[in-house]
């Protein structure tokens, strides 16, 4: 069984519900429709459904068994408005009016139990989504620090087939301080003990191995490996790892000459910095033929993803099952 093949089989078992606030662009009904004839998941969209039939009917796609929600007409739109006005110290009216927009009122859905995850982004920026998950669902405990994770499914490496590696960040923050990188880590170590079929071990990364080069760059990652020891002495993570000595057994042995559990054996990477993940990722995508999946978006309450703007029908179903998979 493939490793996307896994996560539609945990998303299935969970049979969760997962709302899309995007309903009226002719790919998330698309994979809405799959998700629902292959039982991976209960799909929600959202929009008119004035709005939402003709765009379904031109594309021939049949809407029965996929539930369509106009925000405005939802019975309980009153109650979430107003747990939504009382998180943000707003007056009531203008959260009803901020409710009533999709990636918030998708939000909401999510936070108030309707729905298990939103996935969005096809029709939004990156940033508009994270604000909105931010300001529902907020961020999950001890985590101040939005990110991403790419799940990469490499198809060879050293001997074994479809080994799965998780990349963070690659899609959200730009230059993140040592405290944002440990934020990074942390999250990025939740999101693989629920993915991963083997324990979190994370690499942070760098153009240094413990101190084969002096840099302030090189200082943050030091400082992001402390933070992270402090905050949970429980995680397996070490660093700064240049990315064969993280990976490759027989360089870490050359490199690496004390005890370490992620050297040479990492299972999630942690970059630096959005230069250095987005090139990563998309350098292993393309010379490695990996399967990437995501950007899935990560250090929330609840699992929120975010989709590229050219995401295809079968990326929307892949990202909704990995964010299921998380439930």
């Amino acid at each position: 069984m493939s490793d996307l093949s896994r996560f539609i089989e945990q998303a299935r078992r969970q049979n969760g519900r997962v709302v899309f606030p995007e309903g009226t662009d002719e790919r998330i009904l698309r994979a809405a429709r799959r998700l629902c004839d292959e039982s991976i998941a209960r799909p929600i969209v959202l929009g008119k459904a004035p709005q939402v039939a003709p765009v379904a009917a031109q594309a021939g796609i049949d809407l029965t068994g996929i539930e369509v929600i106009d925000p405005v007409e939802f019975p309980r739109l009153p109650e979430y408005a107003a747990e939504y006005a009382r998180r943000r110290n707003l007056d009531e009216n203008i959260g009803l009016r901020l409710v009533k927009k999709p990636l918030v009122f998708g939000g909401m859905l999510v936070a108030q139990g309707y729905a298990d995850t939103m996935v969005a982004g096809v029709a939004n920026a990156t940033a508009t989504v994270i604000q909105a998950a931010v300001l529902t669902v907020g961020f999950a405990p001890g985590i101040q620090t939005a990110s991403s994770f790419f799940l990469m499914v490499i198809p060879s490496f050293e001997g074994r087939a479809g080994v799965p590696l998780l990349y963070a960040d690659c899609a959200v923050n730009i230059q993140p301080t040592a405290e944002q990188l440990a934020d990074i880590a942390l999250a990025t170590h939740g999101s693989a003990a629920k993915l991963l079929e083997e324990p979190p071990r994370l690499a942070l990364l760098s153009f240094s191995t413990l101190g084969s080069a002096a840099h302030t760059d090189v200082d943050k990652i030091v400082q992001a490996l402390q933070l992270v020891r402090q905050r949970r002495p429980d995680v397996a993570i070490d660093g700064e790892f240049q990315a064969d000595t993280a990976l490759v057994p027989r360089v870490a042995a050359k490199k690496v000459k004390r005890e370490s559990a992620v050297a040479g054996r990492a299972n999630v990477l942690i970059f630096p910095d959005l230069d250095a993940g987005n090139i990563a990722y998309k350098l292993t995508q393309y010379l490695a033929g990996a399967h990437a999946i995501g950007p899935v978006l990560q250090g929330f309450a609840k699992p929120i993803s975010d989709l590229s703007r050219g995401a295809s029908p079968d990326d929307i179903v892949a990202t909704s099952a990995i964010c299921l998979a998380q439930i």
